[in-house]
């Protein structure tokens, strides 16, 4: 075999194996690069990690390439995923930025010798070993990826772009490569940091010793349940002193907040009826098609006919039974599938397998990756013809597969695709699969190329449908949405600020909803789903404006400005709902402490406060949670507290739930069965090493200057 085939045999499924399995979420960081340039006056700017800027331009190229290699895979592109792939970019280019910084600083490099070892040595990675591994005798043939990677390499210097190969050779030095050598640098930086945990011996032994104590108190406990919480008063002066000794865990991002009004434009009964009579209409008709699928297509069916028959198992809509039961060319409905109302019509049934294991070779007449040509549709003929013809002299087809198949995935397998279902292959492809039987060939072509297909097993037969299914969505008639649209519109002309907001709420008697702490990079909003254009409208407002009337879904939605809150320190009222409680319960231990007095017994607290004394057996040092009373750190630290054991009682703790005093009856150890030491210190290791590596990145962006501008692109 020529070099040039070996290249096309084993290169792409290098880099396609390289790109899409061993280095996901390194994807083209060599884009990022600092460039910039101006539209419309603004920066372009996305955002920027310690000064290293990512321009638009850039960031684009990263969304449109993630999404191609998603639509490649068959993922729908919406909405959803759409806000994924850009949030995953953004943070490919923070970890990225800030890593290649720390290796610079600490010399980390991969060196030319470590890198020849990736590719063609002992330590090759694993794609490289699986392309280069022969499927009989399971050996890694190193120089044939040398010669391979040699060859791709004359291809990519030579910069002869209409080469056929020159594709697969650019990618592999321009994305595979540097791809390799930044997972290469991460997975070494996180194993320096990872090793770096160290349990001594006497930490452990101590920890074992203090795990195994068990403590018996006695208590006594006034609630702060008995003070009222409205007679203690927390003034915005003593929120902002906590606030002021706590920072750390009161920071907060940018966010800001709404209050809204809902007008829905959803289908009425009406609309429903309307749309049901439509499809009754187009009942008869239906019925005596003979071609459902451009029956469906001129009838703008939401459903289209696929021409295909489903196992009974897997049909999955309402009213299976009764459809299943219907004679062939009959029908059943209108009923109702979601926002559908819909009209089945059986067209066929038969016995067929659940699940089919076959073999194919392909020659592609289009890369899977990008769409484009790769071969000319009458060469790919003559070339599948040819190894038909060879399969039927005596050849074998597993060895034939290794060698000339184009499906890089199945081609070391000998062509096996193993057991599939229903619907897992395209449809020419499936089609023969399920609807031929075991030992059958055939040259079948799909919207990849040349399949020779081999049927090897089918199982599981069971009874299979074919149905027709005529759809009508139940959408809001104009009426219905210009009703709703007009109401919002209404209450958005006469509410222009709070005051008018929440007035006319009252005299409407409409209800008052609200978004608390949106993103500016947020694309779901809590209640009301997705819509950043109500998120760019909110970020280039004020506190008090309200929003004109904005579609999001089946509703339309006005809404005002609640609150503002910036990057920083949260203002007292922010903290407020989480502050008040502490200080609120700081006062009342207060109290409770004074209504005690110099009692200092419990038989003397208990008549102080007028609360019973209780019981309190097997506390165990290890866990802050003591039975009948919840989390009680505080009042575990007491129980092990050593100067307490004999005397009458402790001084008051004030703990979670209210103010305790105890007396410590007894402090004992119970059976340590897992005392082997060197154990116990691999496994507290092996845990130091695992949250070093999950916090390590996190820490790194805490200490980085990050800044976030896509809240204004997009």
């Amino acid at each position: 075999m020529s070099i040039i085939q070996q290249i096309r045999d084993k290169a792409a499924w290098l880099v396609f194996g390289l790109i899409a399995l061993s280095l996901v979420g390194f994807l083209l960081m060599d884009a990022f690069v600092g460039k910039s340039r101006l539209f419309g006056g603004n920066s372009n700017t996305i955002g920027s990690v310690n000064g290293e800027k990512l321009d638009y331009v850039d960031f684009q190229k990263q969304i449109t390439l993630r999404e191609d290699q998603y639509k490649a895979q068959g993922y729908p592109i919406n909405e959803m995923m759409q806000q994924n792939i850009k949030d995953g970019v953004w943070k490919e280019f923070v970890e990225s930025t800030i890593l290649d910084g720390i290796y610079k600083k600490i010399g980390l490099e991969v060196t030319d010798r470590e890198l020849n070892d990736m590719l063609v040595g002992v330590n090759a990675l694993p794609d490289i070993k699986r392309s280069f591994t022969d499927p009989k005798t399971g050996i890694f043939d190193a120089q044939a990826a040398v010669s391979t990677i040699n060859q791709l390499r004359t291809i990519y210097k030579a910069n002869k772009k209409t080469d056929k190969n020159y594709e697969q050779a650019r990618r592999f030095f321009e994305e595979g490569i540097p791809q390799m050598i930044q997972a290469r640098d991460r997975e070494k930086y996180i194993s320096l940091i990872a090793n770096s945990a160290y349990i001594p011996k006497w930490m452990v032994e101590k920890t074992n010793a203090d795990n195994s104590q068990i403590s018996s108190i006695s208590y006594v406990t006034e609630p702060y349940s008995t003070i009222p919480d409205s007679t203690v008063k927390i003034s915005e002066d003593e929120i902002s002193g906590y606030i002021d000794k706590h920072k750390e865990q009161y920071k907060q991002e940018e966010t800001r907040s709404i209050a809204y009004v809902s007008f829905s434009a959803a289908p009425t009964s009406g609309d429903s009826a309307a749309v049901k009579q439509q499809l009754l209409s187009l009942k008869a008709e239906f019925l005596s098609s003979k071609d459902p699928a451009t029956f469906l297509a001129r009838n703008a069916s939401e459903l289209g006919y696929s021409d295909s028959y489903v196992s009974k198992s897997k049909i999955q809509v309402p009213n299976k039974d009764s459809i299943i039961a219907l004679p062939k060319g009959t029908s059943f409905g209108p009923y109702l599938d979601a926002s559908n109302y819909v009209i089945a019509k059986k067209i066929d049934d038969k016995l067929m397998p659940d699940s089919v294991r076959a073999r194919h070779i392909l020659i592609a007449t289009v890369d899977p990756q990008s769409g484009q040509p790769v071969l000319d549709d009458s060469l790919a003929k003559k070339r599948i013809d040819s190894v038909e013809a060879l399969i039927k002299k005596g050849e074998r087809f597993d060895s034939l597969a290794f060698k000339l198949s184009d499906d890089f995935s199945s081609k070391i397998k000998g062509g096996d695709l193993g057991y599939f279902a229903a619907g897992t292959m395209v449809k020419e492809f499936n089609d023969f699969s399920f609807n031929g039987k075991a030992g059958d060939q055939k040259i079948v072509k799909t919207q990849f190329g040349y399949h020779l297909i081999d049927i090897l097993d089918q199982k599981n037969f069971e009874p299979a449908y074919n149905v027709a299914y005529l759809a009508k969505k139940i959408d809001p008639s104009t009426e219905t949405d210009q009703t709703a649209s007009g109401l919002a519109t209404q209450f958005a002309g006469e509410s222009r600020n709070a005051k008018s907001f929440d007035d006319n709420l009252q005299k409407k008697r409409l209800q008052r909803l609200v978004a608390p702490d949106i993103l500016p990079t947020d694309y779901l909003i809590q209640g009301l789903g997705t819509s950043r254009q109500l998120v760019r409208w909110l970020y280039d407002a004020e506190v008090g404006d309200v929003s004109e009337s904005i579609a999001i879904g089946d509703r339309y939605v006005v809404a005002v400005v609640t609150e503002v809150n910036k990057e920083g320190t949260m203002t007292p009222k922010k903290a407020r709902p989480m502050v008040e409680p502490i200080l609120r319960n700081e006062k009342k231990s207060d109290q409770i402490i004074k209504k005690i007095g110099t009692a200092n017994t419990l038989a003397a607290v208990a008549s102080a406060t007028g609360q019973p004394e209780k019981q309190a057996d097997s506390i165990s040092f290890s866990s802050p949670y003591i039975p009948n009373l919840g989390q009680e750190g505080k009042v575990v630290g007491y129980a092990f507290d050593k100067e307490l054991t004999g005397k009458p009682a402790s001084e008051p703790v004030a703990g979670n739930s209210g103010v305790f005093v105890i007396k410590v009856n007894n402090v004992s150890a119970k059976a340590n069965y897992n005392s082997d030491i060197s154990q116990a210190r691999r496994n507290q290791e092996q845990m130091q090493r695992t949250i070093l590596q999950r916090q390590a990145i996190e820490s790194l962006k805490k200490t980085a200057t990050i800044k976030d501008n896509r809240g204004k692109f997009f």
